[in-house]
């Protein structure tokens, strides 16, 4: 019984995981191919007020508000408000030298974070276009001109733009980071086909300003506002040609930690945003919603049901005893590529499989932590 019983769980749990990471793609590539919905994009300059969350980002937030002022964009158009969250170093003193070139800085004192930093800013905004920058994004010369032409299209409320790490080195973390986007990227473009994506890069975004909705504090802002335009019945879209350099994170620590943060404040805007859950009230992208964000943060857990079941029905059949060989094999060699990485071998594979699971088990933390009801609103700037 108890074999028959670890048989089940062990092939319902393989589906899953084909099905998150290779499945749920595979459909929305060929439902999209079927039924895809073009985004029609013309050139078009509406006012853009771009806004910058920083945090003692002496080191970057020069260099971002000069990438911003160089865009290929007319000046008169733009706007550039940094918000300066409770900053203790020279980053407020640097912003203010260039307040006379459409830059404006506001103080959030006390800190509170991001999201509470966009909601003071929002008020501010002139341009009838809302665009979120990260202080150590640095955008193309015409990524602003490709992120608007999207809205041309009425049914466009939100565009996210294409992240391009610039640290992809053979490290395990550049190698991890550049396949992780790559792997995101192809969804996104199908998905937007398909209406809306799931998921967005927040320094490069752009929503329109009348569907700037207010978020509590504790919301990612990334991922609920986003799903507050799904909900007022616009489009979020993917842009390829809006391009973002962002250093990918040396470190597998940081990584982890950037992984959790992310991970457990989209369980709570999940939580905050069920009501999109609801096939009954957004069909498709309910489907979507489940299967990108739900299934993928899950993931971990049929990972573990497929190492334990096999390892049950290891002496039932031969497959099973290569399988739970096959796997000790995949999790050690990923344990032990930090050390193969400092010994200058490049094995790629081993190198994925690291970031896989590093990935699978902050998601394990990070719903660790929501189910204690746990939540981060504040965080250290990410490093690289």
């Amino acid at each position: 019984m108890l074999v028959i019983t670890a048989g089940t769980l062990f092939f319902i749990s393989i589906f899953m995981i084909f099905y998150i990471y290779l499945g749920y793609p595979l459909l929305v590539f060929v439902w999209a191919h079927m039924n895809g919905k073009s985004i029609k994009k013309s050139q078009i300059f509406p006012s853009v007020s771009i806004l910058i969350s920083a945090f003692n980002e002496e080191e970057h937030i020069e260099n971002t508000i000069l990438n911003k002022l160089q865009l290929d964009y007319p000046k008169e158009k733009l706007q550039i408000i940094v918000i300066s969250d409770g900053s203790t170093d020279k980053t407020d003193e640097i912003v203010k030298r260039y307040e006379s070139e459409c830059v404006q800085l506001i103080r959030q004192y006390p800190r509170a974070g991001k999201t509470s930093a966009l909601n003071l800013a929002a008020p501010h905004a002139k341009g009838d276009i809302l665009v979120f920058s990260d202080a150590n994004s640095i955008y193309a010369s015409d990524a602003l001109r490709h992120l608007v032409a999207n809205f041309s299209d009425p049914s466009v409320g939100y565009v996210t733009g294409k992240m391009i790490y610039t640290r992809v080195d053979g490290r395990a973390m550049g190698e991890g980071c550049s396949k992780y986007m790559k792997y995101e990227n192809f969804l996104r473009h199908y998905e937007s086909l398909l209406g809306s994506i799931v998921g967005v890069d927040g320094g490069i975004d752009a929503c329109r300003k009348e569907l700037y909705q207010p978020m509590n504090p504790d919301q990612l802002p990334d991922f609920v506002l986003p799903l507050k335009v799904v909900a007022q019945s616009y489009r979020v879209v993917y842009e390829e040609k809006a391009l973002l350099k962002e250093p990918s994170l040396s470190a597998s620590i940081d990584e982890y930690r950037m992984r959790v943060r992310v991970a457990l404040r989209a369980l709570w805007a999940l939580n905050d945003m069920k009501h999109l859950l609801s096939f009954a009230r957004t069909g498709i992208f309910a489907w979507q919603l489940w299967s990108h964000k739900v299934l993928r943060y899950l993931g971990f857990c049929f990972l573990f049901v497929v190492y334990i079941s096999n390892l049950i029905l290891i002496t039932s059949a031969p497959i099973f005893k290569l399988l739970f060989i096959a796997q000790n094999i995949l999790y050690l060699g990923a344990t032990a590529s930090p050390f193969f990485e400092k010994k200058g071998f490049n094995f790629k594979l081993m190198y994925f499989v690291f970031y896989f699971s590093l990935v699978n088990i902050a998601f394990a933390h990070a719903l660790m932590r929501f189910i204690l009801r746990q939540k981060q609103i504040l965080w250290t700037p990410r490093v690289g």
